[in-house]
């Protein structure tokens, strides 16, 4: 089998809470790409573009697996996939970051930094035309916090042209990981300065998608039967050897939207889109780089035929509170931009269609009426007849740094397990206090395109050209 476009990315998943996406994304990638087939085998294209003319090859991941806990990357490589990752791709130490951002960052960052150059570049090299690199990590934790943000360093220094993607799960107030607000903060500040386009993901939304789909299932009612596999929190199944864990629905859905987000990459389509294209037309100011994520649909009922119309429901929900992938109502916020991935069997005048009926109910900046982009990819995903990854620059992303930055102040007034990071060479209190600012100066940022949001759209005359 061949995969068009596999040679344009590298990832990097980390750390323990995150590195089990690895295993997720992998599944989906593998039967999206093999329908019918658990071989890790697949025909590369050959001379003159033909397929059947390209050599056998084994399925590798373009990835860096890193974290430092031996724990999860041991589970990795003793499951049904563990042939899919090179083990000599993989970091890991023994000690842990103890949910510290100093401990991940100034320390193990340091530590690991000619290591982690050196898998980056072998893995690079494998790479016809590298298009970005994904980095997936939390942000209330140690290593995923402090680690993962070093690493965009290191990328901008490395590789300054090649766009920088990153995937942070942030942590509801409900965390049981009490320095979670000063690692999250910390970690901001970097995300602020090194990333090109961050997808922040928040638990708790996740916890309501996954709560809003179980009441479907569970209903009994007549018409809500599901169609297999084709639920966003499922695995794919095909090399599922184990009992799925506690965690894995909320994994699977962070797995979709990878999948999503890379489908114009993998496969072809009337109107694909380049990843560097998301950065270019969504992020009109270096700073404002959160784009918020909602996937639809969530499941697919087995026992009706979907008329036209549940084609335009699919784009309605796109940007209703209860498909976003962070707590956010982005149809009562002000946007920037908006990007519509569509996958599967829908036409480009259904696109366009489905636009023209949601311009009267969204607010653009009056500078960016037109802000859409737009792509649609012919494969669908798993399970699926149609499917569509929504990506707003949208200002709905304020409250979730506004909480943020409550919590942190909460325990910083108190200067409460401040010494645990004070103790780690490299780290002093001024570190705290420029974060904090970083993130205030973004509030400022949102707080300044809301106020805009009442002011009218000016309707300017065309230009008249003498002939």
């Amino acid at each position: 089998m061949w995969i068009p476009g596999a040679s344009l990315l590298t990832k990097f998943l980390l750390p323990s809470p995150l590195l089990v996406m690895a295993n997720p994304f992998t599944e989906y990638y593998i039967v999206e790409t093999q329908p019918g087939s658990n071989s890790l085998l697949i025909r590369v294209v050959g001379d003159g573009g033909s397929i059947s003319k390209g050599k056998i090859c084994s399925l590798k991941a373009r990835a860096v697996l890193i974290d430092m806990e031996e724990g999860v990357v041991n589970e990795i490589l003793q499951g049904p996939l563990r042939d899919v990752f090179d083990s000599k791709q993989l970091i890991t130490d023994i000690s842990g970051s103890g949910n510290n951002w100093a401990v991940g960052h100034k320390v193990f960052g340091s530590r690991y930094q000619e290591e982690i150059l050196e898998k980056l570049r072998k893995s690079a090299e494998h790479c016809d035309c590298l298009q970005c690199f994904f980095v997936i990590h939390s942000m209330g934790g140690g290593t995923g916090s402090g680690l993962g943000t070093y690493l965009l360093k290191v990328l901008e220094d490395e590789f300054p042209e090649v766009y920088r993607f990153v995937t942070s799960v942030y942590p509801s107030g409900e965390d049981d990981v009490i320095t979670s607000p000063y690692n999250s903060i910390l970690a901001m500040k970097e995300l602020n300065e090194h990333a090109d386009c961050v997808l922040p993901i928040d638990n708790q939304s996740l916890f309501d998608i996954i709560s809003k789909i179980d009441l479907v299932v569970n209903s009994g009612k007549l018409g809500t039967t599901i169609k297999p596999k084709s639920l966003v929190t499922s695995s794919a199944g095909t090399f599922k050897k184990w009992q799925e864990k506690p965690f894995d629905a909320m994994n699977n859905i962070v797995a979709n939207l990878l999948l999503s987000l890379t489908s114009s990459a993998r496969f072809e389509g009337s109107l694909n889109m380049d990843l560097n294209e998301i950065s270019m037309n969504l992020v009109p100011f270096p700073q404002l780089h959160y784009l918020v994520s909602s996937l639809t649909p969530l499941y697919t009922l087995a026992d009706v035929n979907v008329p036209p119309r549940r084609l335009d429901q699919m784009f309605s929900d796109a940007f209703s509170k209860d498909h976003q992938l962070i707590r956010a109502d982005p149809k009562h916020s002000l946007y920037l931009a908006c990007a519509l991935m569509v996958r599967g069997n829908v036409q480009i005048s259904d696109l366009r269609r489905n636009i023209e009926r949601l311009k009267p109910s969204l607010q653009f900046v009056s500078w960016n009426q037109e802000g859409w982009k737009t792509s649609l990819c012919s494969v669908p995903p798993v399970g699926h007849s149609h499917s569509l990854l929504a990506l707003a620059n949208n200002t709905c992303v304020k409250p979730t740094f506004v909480e943020l930055r409550e919590r942190f102040l909460r325990l910083y007034k108190k200067k409460a397990h401040l010494h645990h990071y004070l103790q780690i060479e490299g780290m002093e209190e001024s570190c705290f206090t420029e974060a904090e600012s970083s993130l205030s100066a973004l509030i400022r940022e949102y707080n300044q395109l809301d106020a805009t949001k009442s002011m009218p759209v000016e309707d300017l005359p065309r230009l008249s050209v003498a002939v």
